[in-house]
């Protein structure tokens, strides 16, 4: 998949979760369950342990699936994920060098960044969305907010606290995407193997994002300012 077609996927989904556990067995378990619940996007975080293979294994099993590596620090870890097949990186922090690194291969690539001048920072080096982490902490949809309005072409991602009182308040607040963990794949669900949970918490967040859009729709075309032509006559 190219990364134009990567990064288009991104925004139209809206939601990357985020597999963070403590074996393969529960990272493959967390993963299928996910894009069975209708998210067909989903981030292997590298800390997990047999990551590359995990990813390589749910890239060979589903090509339509967009699988990413998460916490890529350095540019050896990014190379792992490029050769398991990921199609996007990203972390919780800024390494230009791991964004040179993903423009060179021509992969989607979302550094982590925290303040105005980080979020700028990262956008100038040539990412394809800022991940803007951990935003819960620091003012939620709020923060998010004041940076889309100030950097209104910066794409950002809202990671870090994202649950389901606040997802469609990030989409209202700028936010191209939403990046979920456990509120998404809770640790006990996948300890319990409970699919079905967390098939019916992603479609809760998909309806979340889906409502968000909508609000944010009908408020652009309630802005529409008709256009006066000679051809209409004031009423007198």
């Amino acid at each position: 998949m190219k990364k134009e077609d990567v990064c288009n996927r991104i925004k139209e989904i809206a939601i990357i979760p985020a597999v963070k556990v403590s074996s393969g067995d529960d990272a493959h378990f967390a993963a299928e369950a996910v894009t069975h619940g209708g998210i067909p996007i989903v981030e292997i975080t590298m800390t997990v342990p047999g990551a590359a293979e995990l990813i390589s294994h749910l890239v060979r099993s589903d090509p339509k699936l967009i699988v990413g590596g998460g916490t890529v620090l350095d540019c050896e870890t990014a190379r792992r994920c490029v050769d398991a097949g990921a199609v996007f990186i990203t972390a919780p922090s800024f390494n230009p060098s791991v964004v040179g690194f993903a423009a060179k291969e021509s992969i989607a690539v979302l550094p982590g960044a925290l303040s105005p001048t980080e979020v700028v920072t990262a956008w100038s080096a040539g990412a394809d969305f800022v991940k803007v982490f951990p935003c819960a902490q620091v003012g939620g949809d709020g923060y998010i907010k004041a940076l889309s309005v100030a950097l209104p072409e910066i794409l950002l991602i809202a990671a870090g606290g994202v649950n389901q009182h606040t997802a469609g308040n990030f989409i209202l607040s700028g936010a191209t995407a939403i990046g979920v963990g456990t509120e998404l794949i809770p640790t006990e669900a996948i300890e319990r193997r409970q699919s079905q949970r967390i098939h019916e918490l992603a479609r809760r967040f998909i309806r979340l994002v889906n409502d968000a859009r909508k609000q944010i729709e009908t408020w652009k075309q309630s802005q529409v300012v008709k256009k006066y032509t000679e051809s209409q006559k004031c009423e007198t």
